[in-house]
């Protein structure tokens, strides 16, 4: 006991220690490989089931992608065939860094299967129960909403967007609330029981087993538990020395979960709540609710600005409506569902729940996007909220000052943007934001990544997007970006409009956005853009806009997709030469760059934009040579790419894969 009291006495202190340690561990631990790469052929147990992506567990947890139809349970034993490749970083800077999600979790192998193989079916008990639950629920027609609250698993969820959008994705997460309401129930049924606490510990156990260990549902276990032993034994442990005792055991035990979202997200809040339980004493449900839903939002704003780039200030009102339904009315019926068939009760609510989350979306007007906000700031944030002084209204205060910040550049900025086999380039300067093209691809969402970190680094608005011309590479992505952020004006390249463009210009029309065509010069400031005109051609690529412009002094160049015979031209209509960055023409084309032209140009840096693996062999080799005494970045090599000109210096940034 005297131990106990000890730890409880600075527990404070090592918790801070405890969490020093474990992002240091999680940012040196190098993972020691058991598995050969260049292993074609797998062999272990189904560990998780997400969609089309198992994980299984062999020599090593490895995560893999199904190209199959094959329906596999969990503890079956598998043949896996197909390549054996270590997971990506992010490309693009401040979006999902696939690598870092499944390191966290402990995988360190991702695998394309070519062919997969039952081995052994599943033949323990558990498992079993397991595989009746997972079976039972893919039959149902509300799977996504039942795999939530029954298994942890959102892969399946619908309006996952919207839910995020409107601040109120946490509630489909099992938290605390959620491990309440079983406890309440199963006390009830146990009441005349003797061993009513070990049993209920027990399907604690089974749970977190069903929702495999997920991090949220461990620590809302454990607080439960722990709970009752400190009332039963009378140990007189305060709720926030218990809470914190649980996160330094958590922590010891896995040093990955701090950087789990959902532990981050369920700690920090509850934390929060308990800390300033004192302002819940002899208050209305209807004001408690109010106050806690304040506090959660106050304490998880710097973790959704983190992780979605903006806040919405309605949720503090939508949570008090929310909860409850979630809490009292979906969940409870998402296990009566699974235990007896009420099909259509449940869908009615489901409909009727999506049906107004999707109306409030479309309304609402308080979902303001922020930039990301650097580490000191968040901790000197939660010092305020979590210490006890008179300046707390300094939180206010530093979100505001942050927004406005990052609203206004200081000083001049260029993105070339991994668009995979695309272009996609923004300037910002000042209170201005450029985009030249936008990526495209009918194959994948690319511009999903680009709206995430435009509001990374606080783009508001776009005011002018330049389509150097209508290929769908180049300006497939536009009517997303139009309908993610106000854009002021585009401008389209000379020679008549296509298909791509025609349909794009109903959507201008529709919006009331402006447009131009063959234009010729752009303020910035005190810096200008100029489109380098020279005649109209038969072709959409040697229509592409060029654009040419000076940032404090350093020059740029976007060649678009123009070919030779526009860069003859363009030599000789105008005199440019030492260029210091080149955006390469048609993504490093033969068609493009010839060595005449870059001899002239002479550029320090040339970008190419380019798609791995791609299907025309960009770049090109003779290319490669003629661009010889340059710089080269590509993206399919060097993901996206970041030019600063700050204190007369271009400082380069690269988000490598």
């Amino acid at each position: 006991m005297k131990k106990l009291k000890t730890i409880l006495k600075y527990n404070k202190y090592i918790l801070l220690f405890i969490i020093f340690f474990s992002f240091l561990f999680t940012y040196l631990y190098k993972p020691n490989s058991k598995i050969d790469k260049d292993t074609k052929t797998i062999y272990g147990y189904v560990r998780e089931i997400n969609g089309n992506n198992i994980t299984i567990f062999s020599k090593e947890k490895i995560s893999i992608h199904l190209n199959h139809s094959i329906y596999l349970h969990y503890n079956d034993y598998v043949k896996v065939e197909g390549n054996l490749i270590k997971p990506s970083n992010n490309t693009i800077f401040n979006t999902f860094n696939y690598k870092e999600y499944l390191n966290n979790k402990r995988i360190y192998y991702i695998m394309n299967s070519s062919n997969i193989e039952i081995i052994k079916k599943n033949n323990n008990i558990f498992y079993e129960i397991k595989n009746i639950i997972y079976d039972k629920i893919n039959n149902k027609a509300n799977k996504g909403y039942l795999k939530v609250f029954i298994l942890g698993d959102k892969s399946d969820l619908d309006n996952k967007d919207i839910y995020s959008n409107l601040g109120i994705f946490h509630l489909f997460c099992i938290s605390g609330m959620h491990i309440s309401i079983i406890t309440i129930f199963l006390s009830k049924i146990l009441k005349k029981f003797k061993y009513k606490n070990i049993i209920i510990y027990l399907f604690f156990l089974f749970f977190i087993f069903i929702t495999n260990y997920q991090i949220s549902i461990i620590r809302s276990c454990l607080s439960k538990i722990f709970s009752n032993i400190n009332s039963k034994y009378k140990l007189n442990i305060a709720s926030k020395d218990r809470l914190i005792l649980i996160v330094i055991f958590l922590l010891i035990i896995n040093p990955f979960y701090i950087n789990n979202t959902g532990f981050r997200f369920s700690t920090l809040i509850s934390y929060s709540i308990i800390n300033y339980s004192y302002l819940l004493e002899d208050k209305s449900y209807i004001k408690k609710s109010l106050i806690i839903s304040f506090i959660s939002f106050i304490t998880s704003i710097p973790l959704l600005i983190n992780n979605y780039y903006s806040v919405n200030f309605l949720s503090i009102l939508l949570n008090i409506i929310y909860v409850p339904i979630v809490t009292f009315i979906i969940f409870p019926l998402s296990i009566i569902d699974l235990m007896i068939p009420i099909d259509n009760i449940y869908s009615f609510i489901i409909n009727i729940f999506e049906n107004i989350s999707i109306y409030i979306n479309n309304i609402n007007i308080l979902n303001i996007p922020f930039s990301k906000i650097p580490i000191y700031l968040v901790i000197i944030y939660y010092l305020i909220l979590f210490t006890k002084n008179k300046y707390k209204y300094l939180i206010i205060h530093l979100i505001i000052l942050f927004y406005i910040l990052n609203i206004y550049v200081y000083y001049p900025r260029v993105y070339f943007i991994d668009v995979g086999q695309g272009d996609s380039s923004l300037i910002r300067y000042k209170n201005k934001n450029i985009l030249i093209d936008t990526g495209g691809n009918i194959y994948k969402d690319l511009s999903k990544n680009s709206i995430i970190f435009f509001k990374s680094i606080g783009v508001k608005k776009i005011d002018y997007l330049i389509l150097t011309h209508g290929d769908y590479d180049h300006i497939g992505e536009a009517e997303d970006i139009i309908n993610n952020f106000k854009v002021e004006k585009i401008i389209f390249n000379c020679g008549p409009y296509n298909e791509l463009e025609n349909e794009l210009i109903k959507t201008l029309d529709k919006k009331k956005i402006k447009y131009y065509s063959c234009f010729k010069e752009l303020n910035i400031d005190k810096n200008k853009l100029y489109f380098l005109q020279t005649k109209e051609y038969d072709n959409e690529n040697d229509n592409s806009n060029v654009i040419y412009t000076k940032l404090n002094g350093y020059k740029f160049m976007f060649m678009g997709d123009a070919g030779v015979d526009k860069e003859k031209d363009i030599l000789d209509k105008y005199n440019i030469n030492d260029i210091d960055v080149l955006k390469v023409g048609h993504h490093g084309s033969k068609t493009s760059s010839s060595k005449e032209f870059i001899d002239e140009l002479e550029p320090k840096y040339s970008i190419i934009s380019v798609g791995k693996n791609n299907r025309y062999g960009h770049p090109n080799k003779e290319v490669l040579d003629n661009l010889n005494n340059s710089k080269i970045y590509r993206t399919d090599q060097n993901g996206s790419i970041t030019f600063k000109i700050k204190n007369n210096e271009l400082k380069i940034e690269i988000c490598s894969p």
